[in-house]
C-alpha cells in the first residue's frame, strides 16, 4: 500500500534525501516550495503525512495557520525540519516529530518509520472488512442465536440475525475466520441494532491472542484490498 506526503520546502539538497527514504517507504512524495500554496493543496486534497521546512520564509505563518484553523486532520502526522537556530518546539508546532538539519539519514528513516507506522495504525484502527461467515451470539437468559458477519473492525462488529436481541447484557460472540485452525472469541455490547436485524456491536473484553489474531487477519484484507 502506497501512503502519501508532502514536503514544504525549497532546499533541494535535502528534499533529495527525504524523497529517497519516502520512497523507501512506499509514500509517494510532492514539493512545494510555497506556504501559502502548500496550505491551499491541503484543504483540497488529503496527504497522510506533511513535512514542514522551518528554514522556509513563511512556514511559521502556515504551522499557525494548520494549527488555528484546524485545515490539518490531527490523523496527519506533521514532522518539521530546520536548522538549529530556526527550530521551534514541538508544543508550537503541533508537529509530532522533529529532526535537525543537515538531515541524518539514519535519524530520518527512524523517524519517518514511526510516523509512517502512525498513519497505518489509525487505518487500520478503523478500517471494516466485510465478512461473510457464522456467528454463534450468547447471553444470560437467552437461547444461543446464530448469525451472519457482515463487516468487521479492531473494534467491533456488524452482524444479521433473524430477529432483533432483546438485551442489555453483553454477548459472548465466537466466529472461526477464513483459513483460522480456531474460532475468535469476544465480549461485546450491542451498540445498535434494527427492525430487520442488523446489529452493530462492540467488543469490551476480548483475550489478547485473539485480539493479536484479528489485528493480522484485518491488515492481511487491508493490503491485498
Amino acid at each position: 500500500m502506497t501512503l502519501s506526503s508532502m514536503v514544504v520546502s525549497r532546499d533541494w539538497q535535502e528534499v533529495s534525501v527525504l524523497e529517497c527514504i519516502l520512497g523507501g517507504l512506499h509514500m509517494d512524495v510532492s514539493v512545494e516550495n510555497e506556504p501559502q500554496r502548500a496550505l491551499a493543496r491541503l484543504t483540497k486534497s488529503k496527504v497522510d503525512a506533511l513535512i514542514v521546512d522551518c528554514d522556509l520564509q513563511g512556514s511559521a505563518e502556515l504551522l499557525r495557520d494548520l494549527q488555528c484553523t484546524r485545515k490539518r486532520t490531527a490523523s496527519v502526522p506533521l514532522v518539521t525540519i530546520g536548522s538549529p537556530y530556526h527550530q521551534p518546539s514541538l508544543n508550537d508546532t503541533g508537529a509530532l516529530f522533529a529532526f535537525e538539519k543537515p538531515i541524518s539519514v539514519e535519524q530520518a528513516v527512524r523517524t519517518l518509520s514511526a510516523a509512517r507506522n502512525l498513519i497505518l495504525d489509525g487505518r487500520l484502527r478503523y478500517h471494516r472488512a466485510g465478512l461473510d461467515v457464522p456467528v454463534t451470539l450468547e447471553t444470560k437468559g437467552l437461547p444461543k442465536r446464530k448469525a451472519y458477519l457482515v463487516n468487521l473492525s479492531q473494534g467491533g462488529m456488524q452482524v444479521h440475525t433473524s430477529a432483533p436481541i432483546e438485551t442489555d447484557e453483553p454477548l459472548s460472540v465466537s466466529f472461526t475466520l477464513p483459513h483460522a485452525r480456531s474460532a475468535t472469541r469476544a465480549q461485546a455490547e450491542i451498540a445498535w441494532q434494527d427492525q430487520r436485524g442488523s446489529l452493530g456491536l462492540h467488543f469490551v473484553k476480548i483475550a489478547l491472542s485473539h485480539q493479536r489474531k484479528l489485528q493480522l487477519w484485518l491488515a492481511q484484507q487491508y493490503f491485498t484490498d
